[in-house]
């Protein structure tokens, strides 16, 4: 009895000791940015979706545990540098290697930015803090409420920039994925820290609060596979040959003029060997405006696309000349046997492709060595290229990554393609992460993603956002397989983030009225 009482007061001080240094700033900040580390190893190229779970439970164990609103909104923040700073430091590659700003500029650029979308999980740590409340609402609606509305928030503001996403990571391996066609990417966010405050509360609460975690968590993942099996669109033609090309031009060489005739002559051998219904270049794929393209060249390649009864989709700059000055755009234009269409990009990089706020900014033309910055959005509401094998939704390289606004074209579109230049990134995590984003529009709206990006990552995705067939990152080849058109409506397509937006919204209230009907109650448990 003795040996089993010393071993339990050993327990007991190991954990009071962990807990009490939680509590030191400099300890909790470090260990709040290891968890951020890890977390970008949920996602795609590594794709252990339960990480973002577990280290989410970390980082609110972390801010329950400090003494002020302030010192855990500088946990959260910890956080944030360290998954952002991991997760998205391929940025300092477009900045240095390919838009030349001194490696100094560039890394304080990239730490800026990072810190910037940092601050949005440190809202989230702060306000989690300030209304704690010691209620099972407290972790079951309002934590995950607030984390939706930062991530939002982050995706939103200033043009947006919802780069991972906590959602991102169950995609496609996951149960929660099943969510998908019906709340979205910030849906399956919230289902992800719903998960994480069920853990915590398997730890914290009481036994009848752990029974009732445990039975709820398993519903929750047990109906996201069960969701999994439905059906939500249906095929709307029979399948059909797609051919996505991968030119590899090197983003060094891309824009030099002694470089042009080799690239219009790697993109037209490809095409020439492709033998598809479908032929899908990458952004910018000609590097040159539109009314620039060699006549001949323009067509020799159209009398390529209507020989081979193939619809051919060109990324190719536009410039449109009028009295005051010129427009430019970031287009797509489709040629062959059917009618021609022309897609312009509607949401626009800052500093990648405009200055935003540019007699503020102007300044930054001087210092990043990258062309087409002065580029105007498309109109919002276009619609989908009506080809030979269906209605053909175009969304080029960032676009794909709001959700919202991929929908626009979705009701009407078969299929959905996403044309991209990647390699200003290099070799790095934005390659994959970028496919896996491609994957949760595709599972979204119940359509084909096909993707054709200049370095990689080249794939043809199903409507169950599964890759069926992708391309080996930094080679010159064609990516062919079958693809086809599907029909019908997602309850994603038809509601966009609004019912999840809601949702949050009445869980805020809710959560706001325990916390005053709480006021000077205990905290969390957490010990």
């Amino acid at each position: 009895m003795q040996s089993i009482l010393l071993e339990k007061n050993k327990t007991a001080l190991l954990r009071y000791t962990l807990i009490d240094l939680t509590q030191i700033p400099l300890v909790s900040c470090a260990f709040a940015f290891v968890l951020g580390v890890l977390t970008v190893i949920g996602y795609a190229p590594f794709d252990y979706f339960l990480i973002p779970v577990l280290t989410l439970t970390g980082l609110l164990m972390l801010v329950l545990r400090q003494p002020s609103a302030t010192r855990a909104m500088l946990v959260a923040f910890c956080f944030g540098i360290g998954k952002f700073g991991a997760g998205v430091s391929w940025i300092y590659i477009s900045l240095h290697t390919y838009g030349g700003m001194a490696p100094v500029s560039a890394t304080l650029a990239t730490f800026l930015f990072c810190a910037y979308l940092s601050l949005f999980p440190a809202l989230f740590g702060g306000i989690c803090w300030r209304f704690r409340y010691s209620g099972f609402s407290f972790l079951a609606l309002f934590v995950p409420a607030i984390w939706v509305v930062t991530e939002w928030l982050r995706g939103t503001l200033l043009t947006g920039f919802p780069w991972l996403a906590v959602g991102y990571s169950q995609i496609p391996g996951s149960s929660l994925a099943g969510y998908a066609p019906i709340i979205g990417v910030y849906g399956v966010s919230a289902l992800v820290v719903f998960t994480a405050t069920m853990f915590l509360a398997i730890q914290t609460t009481r036994r009848m609060a752990r029974i009732a975690s445990i039975a709820i968590l398993s519903i929750a993942w047990v109906l996201g596979a069960c969701l999994q099996q439905i059906d939500w669109t249906a095929p709307s033609s029979a399948p059909f040959r797609v051919a996505l090309l991968q030119g590899n031009i090197p983003q060094d060489l891309k824009w030099r003029p002694n470089q042009l005739n080799d690239t219009l002559d790697t993109y037209y051998l490809l095409a020439k060997q492709s033998d598809a219904s479908l032929i899908v270049m990458p952004e910018t794929a000609m590097p040159l405006y539109k009314d620039q393209l060699p006549t001949a060249y323009a067509n020799k390649l159209k009398e390529l696309a209507i020989a081979k009864r193939a619809d051919m989709i060109v990324g190719i700059a536009e410039r449109i000349l009028d009295k005051d000055s010129p427009t430019y755009f970031n287009s797509a234009v489709s040629i062959g046997p059917s009618v021609s269409h022309t897609y312009r990009k509607q949401h626009l990089v800052p500093f990648g492709e405009y200055i935003p706020a540019e007699p503020l900014f102007a300044w930054a033309l001087n210092i990043l060595q990258i062309p087409l910055t002065d580029l105007s959005p498309g109109e919002a509401m276009q619609p989908a290229m009506q080809l030979s094998v269906g209605k053909v939704a175009i969304n080029i390289c960032f676009e794909d990554v709001f959700g919202e606004e991929i929908i626009h074209a979705a009701p009407e579109a078969n299929v959905l393609v996403n044309m991209s230049n990647l390699a200003w990134f290099g070799d790095s995590l934005a390659l994959p992460q970028h496919l896996q984003i491609a994957q949760m529009r595709a599972l979204e709206t119940g359509r084909f993603m096909l993707r054709a990006t200049n370095t990689g990552m080249t794939a043809i995705i199903n409507e169950r956002g599964r890759i069926l067939a992708h391309a080996k990152p930094h080679e010159t080849m064609v990516l062919t397989g079958m693809a086809q058109g599907f029909t019908g409506s997602t309850p994603y397509i038809r509601f966009g983030n609004l019912p999840i937006l809601v949702w949050s919204a009445l869980c805020l209230l809710f959560g706001f009225r325990g916390f005053m009907f709480a006021r000077g109650a205990r905290r969390v448990p957490l010990s």
